[in-house]
């Protein structure tokens, strides 16, 4: 098997959770770094631009380059931008601002769903449902069931996405984890093979099935949606299972050596 040489680094629930740092996920970094490591980190979310998600972390004591973060939002630009797409975008007001295909009026080649908790209501998904009934493409920025926050679990973009899918019969393209174009974009960005690249995470739907599927060795954290997944028997399908980050450059010292 060959060397690990890059890590691929969920965010919430294996870096912080519930709006705060986990014990060690600073010094983890900063040891994979030491440890000559390529790193990346990649979220799901879907309601914040990638500068604010990086202000956030900075935060938590984490300082993350502009080209070390990787969000399904940003794969969306580039799709749409080169498509010449005219998008119907059931996204926060914050990225809708920012997208430049969307469109006031239709036809549309394009519906993207994301984050739409601010802007969501019947004629809203009833629009984004005519128009995949019409033809447009539906797109989905990530399909979490769930999210966690300080006061509890809240509904996600899935469900949205399944609402419209449901309606219309078609099934949505997923840009963000789990699929595994977005795994094996972000292990190119750091010049390195499948084989030599580690996937670590919480969720076992999105990055440790996502991993899996591109060919990255996975490593689940048992923080964040773990206690949860592990209790509905998703769990147990990772290649290497650790309490924390906090004990993953111990792990990963055993894994470079080959």
């Amino acid at each position: 098997m060959a060397a690990v040489r890059a890590v691929l680094l969920d965010l919430e629930g294996t870096l912080y959770a519930n709006e705060k740092v986990i014990d060690g996920a600073t010094e983890a970094v900063a040891g994979l770094r030491r440890l000559g490591l390529g790193v990346r980190f990649l979220t799901n979310t879907d309601s914040k631009t990638a500068e604010r998600i990086r202000a956030e972390l900075a935060g938590y004591g984490l300082t993350v380059a502009a080209d070390e973060l990787f969000t399904p939002v940003v794969a969306a630009k580039r799709l749409l931008t080169a498509a010449d797409a005219r998008t119907y975008a059931l996204l926060s007001r914050e990225l809708t601002g920012q997208m430049p295909t969307v469109a006031a009026v239709g036809p549309y080649s394009h519906v993207l769903v994301g984050d739409c908790r601010e802007t969501l209501d019947y004629p809203a998904l009833d629009e984004a449902f005519r128009a995949v009934r019409g033809g447009a493409e539906l797109l989905a920025l990530q399909r979490g069931r769930y999210f966690k926050r300080a006061d509890g679990d809240h509904i996600d973009t899935g469900a949205v996405v399944a609402a419209i899918e449901y309606a219309s019969g078609v099934t949505a393209r997923v840009l963000g984890k789990p699929a595994a174009d977005y795994f094996r974009l972000a292990a190119a960005s750091l010049g390195v093979e499948a084989g030599q690249c580690v996937v670590v995470g919480d969720d076992a739907t999105t990055d440790v099935a996502g991993g899996r599927s591109a060919g990255l060795r996975t490593v689940q954290v048992r923080t964040g949606k773990y206690p949860d997944q592990s209790a509905e028997g998703l769990t147990g399908n990772a290649d290497h299972e650790v309490a924390s980050v906090a004990d993953l450059p111990a792990l990963l010292r055993e894994l470079t050596a080959g």
